[in-house]
Formats: C-alpha cells, structure tokens, sequence
C-alpha cells in the first residue's frame, strides 16, 4: 500500500486491524520522506511490516543506511537500485535488507539478473516489480522471478485483470500464482490476429 506523510501509520494501523496479523503487508512510499522523519516512521515498526520500500530520495544511500538503524522494519529500495554496481553499494553501506528489481528501471534483463546474483552472494532476499505489461513483458518478468533469489511475493498479476484481450494467451492467478511459461524463448507467442486487430504489419525484406 502507498503512504505519504499525513496518510500513513493510522492507515497502515486501520489496515492491519482489518486483514489481521497474519497477512503480509508491505508499504512504498515512493521518495516521499526525509531522514528527518525517522521517529515518526518508526512507529511502523509496532505493524509488523514486510517491508518499506523506498522512503527516502533516490540518491540518498547514506541516509537509508542512517534510517534503517533506527527501524526494526527492513527498508526495501527501488528507485536507489538502478545496476547491480548501486545494489552493492547499498548493501555495502547497510541502506536496505530488500531489494525490488524492476528490468524495466534497470535496462534490461542481463542487469536485472546481476543484481539478483549481487543480492544472492549477500543473502539478500529480491522480488520482482512489475509495470504495465502485455504477456510479452509478464512472461518475461516470470521467467526472472522464478530465479532462486526471488523469495518474496511479486508485483506479477494476471493480465486479464487489465486487457480485455492480451497479445498472448492471458495469464490466470491460481491460487495466488502465476505459471511461468515453459515454452521455447520467453515462453509464449503473440497472437498475430490479436496483433494484426491493433493495427500490427509486417514487411518482408529480401536480399
């Protein structure tokens, strides 16, 4: 759930009173705090928080390192982690105890999979962030959260929550998981009548 200052511990307290304890519950705040705010973000620490991803600005490894001294609750970066170079250095100055990888925020899949193996050689658990993808992208970003360092829950969910049709075969929660495709490649195929009814061509160039 996102947070702000002035919508935050009595919306994470109402929120933990409703889904009870024993409902992981992590919180992002995108940025949105100041190392000035270490006391009042502490007392997220009394909701026994997965995590809080990101509280402070997207350079401010120093300070993350300096708050997370202060808070039982792991702090998780995100926007901070933009290689697998940024990762070590947050590790290595104790700014976080979770990494979220997002391929899309990193370049691409070959860093995505460094910064895995950076956190992994540090026992630091990752999951993957997802963004808006079709099933070209979804299936892609499976294939990365299925890699041995990937422990905790995904930002992955079911295509058919958001396009009434994907351009591959849609991706199905069953019992809150989502099959990583086993095909050849990233596993799936488009749909090319799907692709041509968006208005997709192709041009075949010969030698």
């Amino acid at each position: 759930m996102k947070i702000e200052p002035g919508r935050d511990v009595d919306l994470v307290a109402a929120v933990r009173d409703h889904i009870g304890p024993d409902v992981l519950l992590q919180v992002d705040a995108n940025a949105a705090y100041t190392l000035a705010d270490a006391r009042h973000l502490a007392r997220l620490d009394d909701y026994d928080l997965l995590l809080i991803e990101q509280p402070l600005g997207e350079h401010d490894l120093r300070q993350h390192a300096e708050l997370a001294s202060q808070l039982r609750t792991p702090i998780c970066l995100d926007e901070s982690i933009t290689s697998a170079a940024t990762a070590a250095d947050a590790l290595a100055l104790g700014a976080c105890r979770i990494v979220n990888v997002k391929p899309g925020r990193v370049g691409g899949y070959l860093e995505a999979r460094r910064i895995h193996d950076v956190c992994a050689a540090h026992g630091v658990p990752v999951w993957c962030g997802g963004m808006l993808e079709t099933g070209v992208g979804r299936a892609a970003n499976l294939a990365l959260a299925s890699l041995p360092g990937f422990t905790l829950p995904a930002d992955l969910s079911a295509s058919d929550r958001y396009f009434h049709r994907d351009v591959t075969e849609p991706f199905v929660l069953a019992d809150g998981h989502l099959t990583v495709p086993a095909g050849p490649g990233i596993g799936v195929r488009p749909d090319p009548d799907v692709l041509a009814s968006l208005g997709a061509t192709t041009e075949r160039l010969t030698a």
